[in-house]
C-alpha cells in the first residue's frame, strides 16, 4: 500500500513534527489533539518551523504555503476516517494509547496501516487493541522530527511483511532512513542511548562534574553532536525517566532505574526545555 493521506493523533511536540515532515513531502495530513488549543500551539510550532526553513533557504514561499494547505485539524478523529496511515504520537500512558487504537480501528478502512510512534512500550502488546494485529506496526520517529534521519520501523509478532514494507516506504517518502527492528524494550536506539544518558545524571548528581563539562566532555571525547544532558532536556525529563522506567521493568533489570535527580528535577517542575529548565537554563 501507498501512503497519500496521513492520520496523525497527537499535536505536541512529535505529532506536529511529523505532520510537517509529511506535508512537506506532500503528503495530505489531518492532525488531532483532545482541544483546539493544542492544535493551534502545534500549528504554530509547524509554521515556525517551516518559515525558518524559507529563511534559511532550504525552501520557496510557495512551497510553504502548500504544505500547510495540506494539512487539516481537528479534534474530531473522523474527519481522517480516509487516511491511508494512522500515526499515533500521544503520551506514553497505555490507556490513552489504547483508546486511540481502538477508535482508530473503527473509523479507518480495513486495509489502512495503523501505527504507533511509542519510543519505549511494545508494539506487539498495544496491537491487542486493535482488530488486525496484521496491520499495526511502531513508526518511531526521533525528536525534533524534521532534523532526524532515522525512523525506527518495529514490527510486533503478528506484524506482516507488508505493513513494514509500507512503513518503511512512508519513512522514506518523508525524507527518513529506516531500519527494521523486533518488538523489543527500547527497540535499539533507546536501549543504548537511555542508559548512557542516566548514567550522565548520575555523574551530575555525585559531583563528579557540572552539567556544562559532562556535555562537553561526552561531545568533545566521543563526537556526540549534543551532550547527553541536554539530549535529556531535549527529550523531556519526564519522558526520559518513563522511559527508564519502562526498560528497568520491561528488561528485569534493576541498572536500567532511572537516577534519583531525574525524579527530583521532574517533581521541582524542571522537565527540561518544555518547563524552561532541566539540568540547565532556557529561561533566557
Amino acid at each position: 500500500m501507498s501512503v497519500n493521506k496521513l492520520l496523525v493523533a497527537g499535536a505536541g511536540q512529535m505529532g506536529a513534527g511529523i505532520v510537517q515532515v509529511s506535508a512537506v513531502a506532500g503528503l495530505d495530513v489531518v492532525m488531532i489533539d483532545v482541544a483546539d488549543e493544542f492544535i493551534e500551539r502545534g500549528m504554530a510550532g509547524i509554521e515556525k518551523g517551516l518559515g525558518r526553513m524559507v529563511e534559511r533557504g532550504r525552501m520557496e514561499g510557495a512551497a510553504r504555503d502548500a504544505a500547510l494547505a495540506r494539512i487539516t485539524t481537528s479534534t474530531d478523529m473522523a474527519v481522517g476516517a480516509g487516511a491511508d496511515l494512522f500515526v499515533e504520537a500521544a503520551p506514553e500512558v497505555v490507556e490513552i494509547k489504547a483508546g486511540l487504537f481502538a477508535r482508530a480501528a473503527v473509523i479507518l478502512r480495513d486495509d489502512a496501516i495503523i501505527a504507533t510512534n511509542t519510543s519505549s512500550l511494545s508494539v506487539t502488546k498495544l496491537a491487542a487493541f486493535v482488530t488486525n494485529p496484521a496491520r499495526f506496526v511502531g513508526i518511531h520517529f526521533f525528536n525534533p522530527v524534521p532534523a532526524m534521519a532515522l525512523v525506527e520501523v518495529v514490527k510486533g509478532s503478528a506484524t506482516s511483511d507488508e505493513t513494514v514494507a509500507a512503513a518503511r516506504a512512508y519513512a522514506e517518502t518523508v525524507g527518513k532512513t529506516p531500519i527494521t527492528v523486533s518488538d523489543s524494550p527500547g527497540f535499539v536506539v533507546n536501549r543504548i542511548l537511555f542508559p548512557m544518558i542516566n548514567e550522565a545524571a548520575r555523574a551530575f548528581a555525585e559531583g563528579v562534574a557540572g552539567a556544562a563539562d559532562i556535555d562537553t566532555g561526552m561531545k568533545l571525547g566521543t563526537n556526540w553532536p549534543m551532550g547527553p544532558l541536554a539530549l535529556a532536556d531535549l527529550v523531556g525529563l519526564d519522558t526520559t525517566k518513563a522511559i527508564l522506567e519502562t526498560l528497568e521493568r520491561e528488561l528485569g533489570d534493576a541498572s536500567y532505574r532511572p537516577a534519583e535527580i531525574l525524579g527530583e528535577l521532574v517533581a521541582a517542575g524542571k522537565s527540561g526545555r518544555k518547563s524552561g529548565a532541566g539540568f540547565f537554563d532556557y529561561s533566557r
